[in-house]
């Protein structure tokens, strides 16, 4: 498990992380999201330990990971930034790799460079930002690390090699109990693969919750609303993150469990409504529009 306990870390004036309370589970994808300068980098490297916290520990398997080589070593980091020797190769950065992680899987590694075509002894600075991006999985899954750290991974992959690398993750996470951390802005892209997600905002965890379950108490709803009390009601009755209208067709998106919402409006009697399933990306909205961060107020 990784811990976050009480975690802030400042650059300059600058807060990044803000009194971060949080853990993530092994053995499951956990998807970490949130706005734009939100902290999701700088979580993943005071995570991986490449960052020291100004307060508060961070714990992986309960050890502090920050100057601790014992830790250090369950964590493999691909940063969005990769960094690549100018006249290294994919041979250098094998037998480099191997010398930091014990459990490196030089035969594995071998299978999967020709599986996605990759020369092994061609230089890393004349692939491509695709095929920079498979070599470092490619490390990554096979240094045997117990956690990967994924910061914007699938960025810059093409859709066949995306689905290349997420059942590589899941095929890992079955023979051995790898786990995933994956941060990334393609909320579409995670929805696929995790199970896990917390959401990042202004430097603090607004909520880390099991995907599915988040979906089932968060809810869109289409209705025809022709009389004023019956808008009044709904209002008065149930958790609106946030509501629309044209005319008189209202798309509310609601919190809370569906038999109780359905049983509000059966009640309030709308003239028409209808629950609709909600996207990842549209409760990521939903949610951080109660935080003031308004999307319609970025493009009005």
């Amino acid at each position: 498990m990784i811990e976050f306990q009480n975690v802030s870390k400042s650059f300059d004036q600058v807060k990044a992380i803000d009194q971060v309370t949080a853990s993530i589970e092994e053995g499951h994808v956990y998807g970490l999201i949130g706005t734009n300068g939100a902290g999701k980098s700088t979580l993943m490297r005071l995570m991986s330990g490449v960052l020291k916290p100004d307060k508060g520990s961070v714990l992986v398997d309960g050890e502090e990971v920050y100057d601790n080589p014992s830790a250090k070593g369950k964590i493999f980091y691909l940063s969005d930034d990769q960094y690549f020797f100018k006249s290294g190769t994919p041979k250098d950065m094998c037998r480099l790799y191997s010398t930091y992680y014990p459990g490196f899987d030089q035969e594995k590694w071998r299978a999967l460079m020709g599986k996605f075509g990759l020369d092994i002894r061609r230089k890393n600075n004349t692939f491509s930002k695709g095929m920079k991006k498979q070599l470092s999985v490619i490390c990554g899954v096979c240094a045997g690390a117990k956690y990967l750290l994924c910061d914007e991974t699938f960025d810059g992959l093409d859709p066949v090699m995306r689905q290349a690398v997420k059942a590589i993750f899941v095929r890992e996470m079955e023979e051995r109990g790898l786990t995933p951390v994956i941060a990334s802005h393609n909320l579409r892209e995670l929805e696929d693969i995790c199970e896990h997600v917390g959401l990042l905002h202004r430097g603090g965890i607004l909520f880390q919750k099991d995907l599915e379950e988040m979906k089932l108490n968060i809810h869109k709803i289409q209705c025809v609303i022709k009389v004023k009390t019956t808008l009044e009601q709904l209002q008065a009755g149930m958790d609106i993150l946030a509501m629309e209208n044209r005319g008189a067709l209202y798309t509310l998106t609601v919190r809370g469990k569906r038999e109780e919402v359905e049983a509000f409006l059966e009640k309030v009697s709308p003239v028409f409504y209808e629950l609709l399933p909600l996207s990842l990306e549209e409760i990521f909205i939903s949610e951080t529009e109660v935080k003031g961060y308004d999307v319609k107020a970025l493009i009005s």
